[in-house]
């Protein structure tokens, strides 16, 4: 199929779900292939994407690049709600059935199983992933773009690549040079550690201690079966994509590397895929894969969650959402747990790198002025910007972020100004704090997870509020129904606090190591930029914001930190985990450990109490647009004895 500068090859069609049907929607079809892209950088908003001049041109001066794409769709079009629903796939991977239809997660969406609970099939959407990470390799079923190496009179840019790697267990001496095995890496131009540095530290600030350059090289250490019974045999390959240390890298330890590396892509190339791509599929060409009545898709809707929410706060930033025709792309978006970031799309890049956190990835500058979709002014510079600064072709947003956000994401400034002053939200933005949840919430967890953190990781069941919110979503841009305000902590009522005053209100649970400070800004930018956290009740569970049910009728204090374990830098917060701390259960127990929170039994007397009171909070959720009828079941399912085994409580069943 072919439209000009964008040119569909499907390379396999057939059916979804074995053909079963999802009511009004009747049976799902999946159209699997390639698109090809020609893009006119005149098109391209002025000095959004950084080496555009260095991408090879065709001979009408445009740049070629070809994404996977995948399409799920209603066999019989008419059938469909008309609606475009866009995942941006996370790193290549397609999550949306996984958190909007509770499905499995997989890169092959092909069974019933497949779908889940069918919510999107259900409501009719025609679900589209097409890639636009072009810095991936090949596996794991991920969706790839191609896009042009930058160049200079015909050679590949060269120039200072710093990457970071964390070991987390013992043993291992090699890396990529990308710190991810996903990800290509940005070739060395030397073999010569001489003219490269590498160094480690304990914590992101401790003084960086030089690595010797003859303990460790350039190379990748290749392990195998030696033959006549020689037993496991090793060899140190050299490899201009990897790194090795030759006594391994020390756990939990911070290693940076500093070489001059080479071929940087014009990753930013991926934004104009994406706006092509969906303009496309909103077009009226015979060619396009989603035309029916003679249009294609009347209304388009992005979803993207962590890297890929931040893609869209980027996106609409860098002002994308307007195609070649100055006509509007997305009509809605839905960036979920982005925090205050964008992506960081510069020469030398590694996309995959998560936003800068406490510990991991502290230096990664995803997070620069402006954070908020509203207009506020910059210390450092004077500028006065905003991410959503161009209403004719702004879509309308939902931005939604957890707890982890505010401690790990420096969230608070996406409706603050940089002094931590409560910022109005524009017209077309509503932003939701998902209270007491954290970063990943998996929708079908069953045990909290361990690792090398101090808690069990944060249990509370969130993802009926995906389906609330999208619901929500189309009301708005098909009906002008505004969703319900923003929910979030303000300074203005003190529900956002410093972190002193959150250290003073968050309980004295024995043994239970809490975070010092937020993630936050080094140096003058510290200094600038004001980083507040929600403050909590006496449970230490979160006030403002929408409480799931499990928040609103708590078993645990529910957190969007977790502290390392000693060894892996130890104090610091882990990654993007949250905590579950258990109540005590009995009042006996209180007595003997001096926990100051009620216990379970003093809160609800019986397992049925407790469902009972999730089942209060569940039809408030409703009542209020955040959870739909069909949730509530579910819902209090969950809560049956005692919520296990998310929580690992030894109550009896009842």
């Amino acid at each position: 199929m072919t439209s000009g500068r964008v040119a569909f090859a499907i390379e396999d069609r057939g059916q979804f779900a074995a053909g079963d049907g999802f009511g009004p929607s009747g049976a799902y079809e999946r159209l699997v292939g390639k698109v090809h892209v020609r893009v006119d950088p005149t098109s391209v908003p002025g000095g959004s994407i950084a080496d555009l001049e260095l991408a090879p041109s065709d001979e009408d001066g445009l740049i070629g690049c070809t994404a996977d794409f995948m399409i799920l769709k209603p066999v019989d079009l008419g059938r469909a709600n008309g609606r475009l629903f866009f995942d941006y796939g996370n790193r290549g991977n397609k999550r949306a059935l996984q958190f909007f239809n509770d499905a499995a997660h997989t890169n092959n969406p092909l069974t019933r199983s497949h779908a889940g609970n069918g919510f999107l099939m259900r409501r009719g959407y025609s679900v589209v992933w097409v890639a636009w990470q072009a810095d991936l390799l090949p596996g794991g079923g991920r969706m790839l773009l191609d896009v042009p190496v930058a160049r200079i009179d015909g050679k590949a840019v060269t120039g200072l690549v710093r990457t970071e790697f964390i070991a987390d267990r013992a043993g291992i001496t090699s890396f990529p040079l990308s710190a991810r095995i996903t990800t290509r890496s940005h070739p060395a131009t030397s073999l010569d550690t001489r003219r490269a540095k590498l160094t480690r530290r304990r914590y992101p600030g401790s003084e960086p201690v030089v690595v010797p350059a003859e303990h460790w090289g350039f190379a990748q250490e290749e392990i195998g079966i030696g033959l006549d019974n020689a037993g496991e045999e090793r060899a140190i390959v050299p490899s201009v994509i990897h790194i090795h240390v030759a006594n391994g890298m020390q756990p939990g330890w911070i290693y940076e590397l500093e070489y001059e590396g080479s071929a940087p892509l014009v990753l930013g190339l991926g934004h104009a895929v994406v706006r092509d791509t969906i303009a496309y599929l909103k077009s009226g060409s015979a060619d396009n894969p989603l035309l029916h009545a003679g249009h294609g898709a009347q209304k388009a809707y992005a979803w993207g969650r962590s890297q890929t929410g931040r893609c869209i706060r980027d996106f609409i930033y860098r002002g994308f959402n307007a195609d070649h025709r100055g006509e509007r792309v997305f009509d809605g978006v839905f960036s979920h747990v982005a925090g205050a970031g964008r992506m960081n799309m510069s020469r030398f890049a590694n996309l995959t790198i998560a936003g800068s956190q406490q510990y991991e990835d502290h230096g990664n500058t995803t997070d620069t002025f402006p954070f908020a979709y509203a207009v506020s002014d910059d210390p450092l510079t004077g500028v006065r910007d905003a991410i959503a600064k161009r209403p004719d072709t702004d879509p309308l947003i939902i931005h939604t972020q957890t707890s982890t956000e505010y401690w790990q994401r420096r969230g608070s400034l996406v409706h603050t100004d940089a002094f931590g002053n409560d910022l109005p939200d524009p017209e077309n933005v509503r932003i939701y704090s998902w209270a007491g949840s954290q970063h990943y919430a998996d929708p079908r967890a069953e045990k909290a997870a361990r690792g090398a953190f101090e808690f069990p990781t944060n249990v509370v069941q969130t993802s009926f509020l995906f389906r609330a919110l999208l619901d929500a979503l189309d009301r708005w841009a098909t009906d002008g129904v505004p969703p319900p305000p923003s929910r979030v902590p303000r300074r203005s009522d003190g529900t956002l606090v410093a972190v002193e005053a959150w250290r003073s209100a968050f309980p004295r649970i024995p043994g239970a190591l809490a975070p010092r400070t937020p993630n936050g800004f080094d140096g003058s930018t510290a200094e600038a930029y004001a980083v507040l956290v929600p403050a909590v009740d006496p449970d230490g569970n979160e006030i403002a914001g929408i409480r799931a049910p499990m928040v609103a009728a708590p078993l645990a204090t529910y957190t969007g930190w977790n502290v390392r374990s000693r060894g892996f830098g130890h104090g610091a917060m882990h990654g993007f985990d949250g905590a579950t701390i258990v109540f005590p259960e009995t009042v006996d127990e209180v007595a003997a450990t001096g926990d100051p929170r009620r216990p379970i039994l003093e809160r609800y007397g019986r397992g049925d109490g407790y469902v009972a009171r999730i089942r209060a909070a569940a039809e408030t959720l409703i009542a209020e647009g955040f959870m739909l009828e069909e949730d509530l079941e579910p819902t209090l399912a969950l809560a049956g004895d005692w919520g296990r085994p998310r929580h690992d409580l030894s109550l009896p069943a009842e």
